[in-house]
């Protein structure tokens, strides 16, 4: 073979394998970045429930999804009032209204990403019931029956849940406590809230496993939890992002949020949490410049800390409305 011709091969191959890792970055940074933002989650490698452990790096949250999904069925099967308004930015939103017959106070719950309502919820619902609280449970954008093709990790939910409080402050004229509540990226979302100016009726908010921001989130599942290298498929990630959603994954996060927050918090999270670490509730905390209370569960996984430690969760929360329910 002469040589020019061999060096031709080559370079061919070499070209040719050039062009087979590029396809193969590009396809995955899609294919994460769908996982993340889209609606409709594309197909997995392995089962969903497999996946969902490789995502969330825990298998004890799925031996609690008999409990989980029991509760919820349980909270389906109440008397909720279906309601319905349009979003800042024209998106319909849908949330399910549970009242008690003499209301104290107000609860918009936000739940986690590619859950739902009544499972990130159905565990407390009696809890909060029970204690006198109107609930709206909503139904984040991108989910459930809400419009929306994407999610946004709190970039987009943060309006959202101000629109919720907009439309409960002048429902009830401001006569009733309100406080947004949520748990994991609906914990991110209710704390990304509180940069707003908000209603004198939101008399605190409480948060539980919330991260600090959706390129933090997604730094710490992709190199903790899949095993790959986060500062290779960043840039990429954060352009597909902003095509999708409009803002990029750094463009606001809960730190900011909280430099600038004037209503008390109450921040949650459980030590064994393999999907958000409990040192960023800890950075959250740091930040917040407002009145604030921390309530850490040793041993709790990701979402679990209500069903850890039930007792110490709820005299927690009681106390938290008795401090700041009557200033």
């Amino acid at each position: 073979m002469k040589k020019s011709t061999k060096s031709f091969l080559i370079g061919s191959g070499v070209a040719a394998g050039v062009a087979a890792l590029a396809a193969v970055y590009h396809q995955t940074v899609k294919h994460l970045t769908a996982i993340a933002l889209d609606r409709q989650q594309p197909p997995m490698p392995l089962d969903m429930e497999k996946s969902r452990n490789l995502l969330m790096g825990s298998d004890e949250l799925s031996s609690m999804m008999s409990t989980i999904m029991d509760a919820a069925a349980v909270l389906e099967s109440r008397d909720c009032e279906t309601v319905e308004i349009v979003a800042h930015d024209g998106i319909p939103l849908v949330g399910h209204w549970l009242c008690p017959p003499n209301p104290k106070r107000i609860i918009v719950a936000m739940h986690g990403w590619r859950s739902s309502w009544s499972q990130d919820f159905g565990l407390i619902a009696d809890f909060w019931y029970q204690n006198d609280c109107a609930v709206l449970y909503a139904e984040q954008r991108g989910q459930g029956d809400s419009g929306g093709e994407y999610m946004g990790f709190g970039l987009l939910e943060r309006h959202d849940c101000r629109d919720w409080i907009t439309y409960l402050d002048a429902k009830f004229e401001g006569k009733l406590p309100l406080y947004p509540v949520g748990i994991s990226m609906g914990a991110t979302t209710v704390l990304m809230t509180a940069g707003f100016s908000l209603p004198n009726s939101v008399r605190g908010i409480i948060a539980d496993c919330g991260f600090t921001s959706p390129s933090a989130i997604w730094k710490h599942v992709i190199e903790k939890n899949l095993r790959l290298p986060y500062a290779l498929y960043k840039a990429a990630a954060d352009q597909l992002c902003r095509q999708k959603i409009q803002v990029s994954a750094d463009d606001y996060c809960c730190t900011d949020a909280m430099k600038q927050c004037a209503v008390p918090i109450l921040f949650i999270h459980g030590t064994d949490d393999k999907f958000v670490p409990v040192e960023m509730t800890y950075e959250n905390y740091k930040a917040c410049a407002a009145e604030k209370r921390l309530f850490v569960v040793p041993g709790a996984d990701h979402g679990l800390s209500y069903l850890t430690d039930k007792n110490g969760y709820e005299s927690t929360v009681k106390a938290f409305w008795h401090d700041f329910e009557n200033r």
